[in-house]
């Protein structure tokens, strides 16, 4: 058996944990330079909220409506999902973190105990301790779990934890469920199930398995089995990603090369950090920026391009590195330029890295694996960006002449403080 652990909109509840005023009311979480919305209370979905709606529309769609709105802070929620999973770690032999808002338990060697109340008392352990609210599902496969978690989250009379332990419930959930909702089902392919009119997961799970294979490759064939209670999603299926990108719009629109490069630098560096967190690296590196496209009053211009790496890297240094040398290519002065990202691809494991003869030496190798581990461990205990190479720290600002530190360059008008992760945000109690 399996457990799906969902915490419930994570972000807005993250909020929550430390402003309980919040209770009740529509939240939501704002992107990066607070341009769209990117999560959702129950309440402001209840209102028809719609994710990645511009933030300016939320006063002309909803007038008269007290919406309260935050910038996003990943410094606490990261904090707040380390917390639940530690939790979640004590309560079963095998955790698998999927994401910040979702971790798979697998429950071998449980089955003598009653799974449905040690999820009820998981659920309500993190509720006290921490304050975040999930649903668990429990089921014989991971996507059963998953369907499981989303009946636990929508009908409060299974107290958080839904089971599926049997073949009646299996084929009851999978007939109230639309094919839309079954993991790894995706837009693409929900649209080609529903024109062969297979519009619920029990009918997508009663097709033959040729047909499947045919119709949907290998990873619908992997869904299909699992529905049909065969577990074959195995941690290597889930564990690494493929390729990591990075992108923000500017607050503005960005003429100064030097700012863009500041911006580029720190997508570079977080990129790096995420290949460490998965223990891997990459040997691909794609730039591209672009102006407004949606600004037609505005000349336009948007380009990419691929940088090859010597040998495959985690290092921030030389993501950057990497970036400095891509942005001498594709900047072009008098352009108004609104985006701008980065992508790693190519990605293999840390320990598989073979040596180049064109790649820096082997003692600068070991010093940047050195800073690194640094950087990680100081910002680990004291939040993002506690610790940064200088390229990332300032940019030239075009109106006064003087350096600018990053953080101020992303606009973040209603984050709330880092309450765990800051001595100077500490909450203060009257």
């Amino acid at each position: 058996m399996f457990a799906l652990i969902d915490c419930d909109s994570c972000f807005c509840s993250c909020e929550r944990v430390f402003d309980p005023s919040l209770e009740g009311k529509p939240v939501v979480v704002l992107s990066n330079n607070d341009g769209c919305v990117v999560a959702r209370s129950k309440e402001a979905k209840a209102l028809g909220i719609k994710e990645c709606m511009p933030f300016y529309q939320l006063a002309e769609q909803f007038p008269g409506v007290k919406i309260e709105a935050r910038s996003s802070n990943y410094t606490l929620y990261g904090d707040i999902s380390a917390r639940v999973m530690s939790i979640i770690r004590d309560s079963a032999l095998e955790v698998e973190v999927y994401s910040i808002d979702e971790a798979f338990c697998n429950l071998q060697g449980m089955d003598h105990m009653d799974l449905k109340k040690w999820g009820e008392e998981l659920a309500a352990k993190i509720k006290k301790w921490v304050g975040m609210p999930v649903s668990i599902g429990i089921a014989p496969t991971k996507t059963l779990a998953k369907l499981a978690g989303r009946f636990a989250k929508n009908y409060p009379a299974y107290n958080k934890c839904c089971l599926i332990d049997s073949e009646d419930k299996r084929i009851k959930s999978l007939s109230i469920s639309p094919v839309s909702d079954v993991w790894g089902i995706g837009h693409r392919f929900a649209k080609k199930l529903n024109y062969y009119g297979i519009n619920t997961a029990l009918e997508l799970s009663k097709r033959s398995e040729g047909w499947v294979r045919k119709e949907l490759t290998v990873v619908g064939l992997r869904t299909w089995k699992e529905l049909n209670g065969i577990s074959c999603i195995s941690s290597d299926n889930m564990e690494s990603k493929k390729s990591i990108c990075t992108s923000r719009s500017f607050p503005g629109t960005v003429t100064d090369r030097d700012e863009i490069l500041t911006h580029v630098a720190n997508h570079a560096a977080r990129c790096a950090s995420k290949l460490r967190r998965q223990k891997s690296a990459a040997s691909i590196l794609t730039l591209f920026i672009a102006t407004n496209h949606q600004r037609t009053d505005l000349p336009q211009y948007s380009k990419s391009i691929n940088i090859t790496l010597p040998a495959p890297s985690n290092s921030a240094h030389e993501l950057i590195l990497a970036v400095h040398k891509a942005l001498d290519v594709i900047f072009i002065e008098g352009y108004k330029y609104k985006r701008a990202g980065v992508i790693v691809s190519g990605i293999c494991s840390a320990d598989a890295i073979q040596q180049d003869f064109f790649d820096i030496s082997p003692e600068l190798k070991e010093r940047y694996r050195k800073i690194s581990k640094v950087i990680d461990s100081v910002n680990r205990k004291n939040g993002d960006d506690t610790l940064i190479i200088a390229r990332q720290q300032y940019s030239a600002d075009t109106v006064t002449g003087k350096a600018s530190k990053f953080k101020n360059v992303i606009k973040h008008e209603y984050r709330s403080p880092c309450y765990s992760t800051n001595l100077n945000d500490i909450i203060r109690v009257k």
